[in-house]
């Protein structure tokens, strides 16, 4: 083991690292060195003889999880260390999304709720496909809820632990009232199907704690230190579940920033971090406020902004930096004006000063600002990535290899069966199959073990026989595959008896998209090889869990978009974790930042949260940070004055701050 010591750390970071017992509190400004602390946090908890098996950390990404392993690696001396295939490494701490952990426990003891060990995770498309069916079930018109509105609404009362026998009397609206109806349909349907989606991974972790007192203590005996990162992200559900794993042991270090709290539309709760300390009286709270990331004139500006928010941890964040060029406030006629002369200083800056592009971004609230600054960067020729264009888990053949591997690991999985039940073509007509669907719905069981019933298809076409027979043919070939040998082997025996590569030869007439098609499949052939060269004991139902929560982030094409040369256009929710040197922050008037509904609805708390996505943006910028604005923008189609942030005159001290005489407190150990 390699030894590293902690005089490169300040005296708070030291402070957290070298705290080892009992609940901690790390207040983690932005760019105050975080990661750097829980890594070696975890590294000298190691060192001082906790066992790294009986640590788990837990973080909100696969990309902060995996930087964090490495990191703790090299501290450690085992990263680099290479092994033979199937000889086990020594033991490393648990360090993985929350959703990761509990996929790992739900594999273990879902039988104790009544779902197969082997239960599919469904994806966006998947929710989508049942949602419409029971819309359809409901007798719904399309116009009264749509299924991406009923999942968003079933989405937001799953994050707050609303189970469908309470949504009816919390619905307000019509579209609630609607969502509530089919609630429990939905529950049901992913529960005939073996399927849980993204939610319930929280959602049924939490009732198997609650329902099995004997498994809760057995997951929590696993561990002696919990450390929980981004903590002011957390959910209800999230909360629950650490204080399930730590309140015996209660070596709890959770490390976070209230100031950057700006998920509470998907169900984050700030209150967990600025009550740690009431939750647990006795805990150590150390604050990091030495920023190593921007410019003292930027973090002036980020202060003075912050301090408008009453409920707070009272940090502020002490330059490291000198001061640097002032931050800008520039106003422009409209919009069009706007877009040009952002992207004419962009062109400036990589010409003449030769700043790349990749180390500008420009910054928006919402999805629909971009559309003007992407036209004038093409006009200028200057490169430009955006995040949100399609995840390769989306394109239709990697969909179909998927959904078949779906199928083979959990046969009752409907949505994936009937995705791929006649692809490619098998003789199995759309009538034989909404005759096999229909079948099911009146006995009440999965259609796949309606195909195994002779009774239940003895009427169907003689080329539909040999459909189903087959698929079964296929499902014993593939899973004996899998059982005797790789899960590589599998795939490819999947797609030999399927001929997907003549599916793709019918579908596309031009080489390059046929080839382009094929690579995709390549792809997923890689990742299958990756997944099993990186676990000791890889199964389909563990790959498929990864792929299904590698789908959920953005994180792997934020690295692939950093390759590239250039600038970032993305939005400040997409922006946190990342920094540049030269920002850009567009639209800073009131209905765009704060947003229209936040101030229609004119609650404090929304106001704080617009507030804090404002310090979000201005916190990316390491040396150049410019605000804009138009005096007048058009909608739907007519020019209308509009009305500068009320952000900028909180910045620029033209707004009285309520807290001015406010009694600050002071966290008792602060250094």
């Amino acid at each position: 083991m390699s030894t590293f010591d902690v005089a490169g750390l300040n005296p708070p970071q030291a402070k957290a690292v070298q705290t080892l017992s009992g609940p901690l509190l790390v207040l983690a400004g932005a760019g105050t060195g975080k990661t750097r602390v829980v890594t070696f946090r975890i590294a000298n908890l190691i060192k001082h003889g906790v066992k790294p098996d009986r640590i788990l950390a837990v973080t909100f990404t696969n990309k902060a999880a995996g930087e964090m392993q490495d990191r703790v690696g090299e501290l450690l001396g085992y990263k680099n260390q290479k092994r033979k295939r199937g000889q086990k490494g020594p033991p490393k701490p648990t360090i993985s999304t929350f959703h990761a952990q509990c996929v790992r426990i739900l594999r273990e003891h879902a039988p104790a709720i009544g779902f197969p060990a082997t239960f599919a995770i469904y994806d966006r498309s998947d929710q989508e496909s049942l949602a419409r069916a029971i819309l359809r079930e409901l007798r719904l018109p399309n116009t009264a809820l749509k299924p991406g509105d009923m999942l968003s609404i079933i989405s937001g009362w799953k994050s707050a632990s609303v189970f469908p026998e309470q949504a009816m009397s919390i619905a307000s609206t019509d579209k609630e009232h609607f969502a509530a109806s089919g609630y429990r349909r939905y529950q049901n349907g992913l529960r005939a199907r073996g399927a849980m989606d993204f939610d319930d991974l929280l959602l049924h972790t939490e009732t198997l704690f609650a329902e099995h007192t004997d498994i809760r203590d057995r997951e929590a005996g696993k561990y002696d230190h919990v450390l929980v990162d981004e903590y002011q992200d957390t959910n209800g559900s999230q909360y629950r579940i650490t204080k399930h794993l730590t309140e015996v042991h209660r070596n709890l270090c959770v490390v976070g920033d209230d100031d950057q709290s700006i998920y509470a539309w998907r169900g984050a709760d700030v209150s967990h971090i600025l009550s740690f300390s009431k939750d647990w009286p006795d805990a150590e709270v150390v604050w990091l406020e030495d920023n190593y990331r921007s410019t003292g004139a930027i973090l002036e500006m980020a202060n003075t902004l912050i301090d408008f928010n009453t409920v707070r941890h009272d940090k502020v964040l002490k330059p490291f930096r000198p001061s640097g060029k002032r931050p800008r406030i520039v106003q422009h006629k409209d919009e069009q004006a706007e877009a040009e002369t952002v992207v004419r200083e962009i062109k400036h800056l990589i010409e003449n000063e030769h700043i790349q592009p990749k180390d500008i971004a420009i910054l928006f609230r919402t999805n629909e600002q971009p559309r003007l600054f992407e036209t004038e960067l093409r006009k200028h020729d200057v490169p430009y990535v955006m995040l949100g264009s399609q995840s390769f888990f989306d394109r239709r053949e990697v969909r179909d290899i998927v959904a078949y591997l779906k199928w083979i690991n959990q046969p009752d999985d409907e949505i994936s069966l009937l995705r791929v039940i006649n692809t490619p073509a098998r003789g199995l007509s759309n009538k034989s199959v909404r005759m096999l669907v229909d079948r099911a719905v009146s006995k009440g069981i999965p259609v796949w073990q309606v195909m195994n019933d002779p009774e239940s298809v003895a009427d169907l076409t003689p080329a539909a026989l040999r459909g189903i027979d087959q698929l079964k043919q296929l499902l014993g070939d593939v899973q004996q595959r899998l059982t005797n040998e790789t899960m590589r082997e599998g795939l490819e025996t999947l797609l030999q008896r399927t001929a997907y590569a003549d599916e793709i030869a019918r579908l596309y007439d031009q080489p390059d998209e046929r080839e382009s098609r094929m690579a995709s499949i390549g792809e997923v052939a890689n990742a299958v090889a990756a997944y099993e060269d990186k676990n000791e004991e890889p199964d389909l139902s563990g790959f498929l869990s990864d792929i299904a929560l590698a789908g959920r982030e953005m994180g792997s094409e934020k690295d692939k978009l950093a390759m590239k040369n250039a600038v970032w256009l993305l939005t400040m929710h997409a922006a946190k974790g990342l920094e540049f040197p030269v920002v850009y922050m567009v639209g800073m008037e009131d209905g765009i930042l704060p947003h229209s509904r936040t101030l229609k609805g004119g609650m404090e708390e929304d106001i704080a949260e617009e507030r804090r996505l404002c310090y979000v943006g201005i916190t990316r910028a390491q040396d150049q940070l410019t605000m804009s604005l138009a005096l007048t923008r058009r909608k739907w189609g007519k020019p209308r004055p509009t009305k500068p942030s009320m952000f900028l005159y909180e910045i620029t001290g033209q707004a009285d701050n309520p807290n001015k005489y406010r009694k600050r407190k002071q966290g008792a150990s602060r250094s």
